[in-house]
């Protein structure tokens, strides 16, 4: 959890004085792609059948959960291979063939995914085996059409990364926080106006140095990240 407390407001120091473990990067990218809703896509070759699903999730016990359902749905299949990105940096990620050859399956169902520049998203292909062997060829491309399939139907959707800070204040500095809040505009929840003051805010990554820099100088505003 990052921890920042602004009492100096006489003559507040830069906010970097205060923020020792916090990196603030100028242009700040906080808009990604992603899949809209789920969706499902079909391919057939010589007798085996591709069933894709493509799913939004936005972590890996989603993940988890996704597959194992259609593991038991589709118990008597093959394979279940799957594929996906995760967080708006796209930076966790993983391609499984389960029991298909080496980067046959899940690299092919990632390529798709990658070439969309989606993140927030999953594949997960279901193979019923037809009797003829494609061979790797003809695994790639199998993959690849069934996984395009269900990113089509899918359709895709712009998301905003951020992130929910805890603010904590006196009575005596709430019209300043209140009107911080309302000129960003910033999502809020569980607010608690008790003997202290407290609330937590979502802010967008491109505008959280600039909502910490208008916190410094109010009072002693206690924020909070919350991981």
């Amino acid at each position: 959890m990052t921890q920042i407390v602004f009492k100096n407001t006489k003559n507040p120091a830069p906010l970097q004085n205060y923020v020792k473990n916090v990196n603030f990067v100028d242009m700040i990218q906080d808009t990604y792609l992603s899949v809209s809703a789920p969706a499902e896509g079909l391919f057939k070759d010589n007798g085996s059948r591709f069933i894709s699903y493509a799913y939004p999730v936005e972590t890996e016990e989603e993940v988890k959960d996704i597959v194992s359902d259609l593991k038991k749905k589709y118990h008597d299949a093959r394979h279940h291979c799957y594929a996906y990105r995760l967080g708006h940096l796209g930076d966790r990620f993983r391609a499984n063939d389960d029991g298909e050859p080496s980067s046959s399956a899940g690299r092919p169902i990632l390529g798709q995914i990658d070439s969309r520049g989606l993140s927030d998203t999953l594949v997960v292909v279901v193979r019923y085996f037809g009797g003829i062997k494609l061979g790797i060829p003809g695994l790639i491309r199998a993959y690849k059409t069934s996984t395009a399939e269900a990113l089509d139907n899918a359709g895709t959707i712009e998301k905003v990364a951020g992130k929910w800070y805890g603010v904590r204040f006196g009575y005596q500095d709430m019209n300043q926080v209140m009107r911080i809040l309302k000129d960003m505009d910033l999502r809020q929840k569980d607010q608690d106006f008790g003997v202290d003051c407290s609330l937590k805010a979502w802010v967008r990554l491109s505008a959280e140095a600039d909502m910490l820099d208008r916190f410094s100088g109010i009072g002693s505003v206690v924020v909070e990240e919350i991981q």
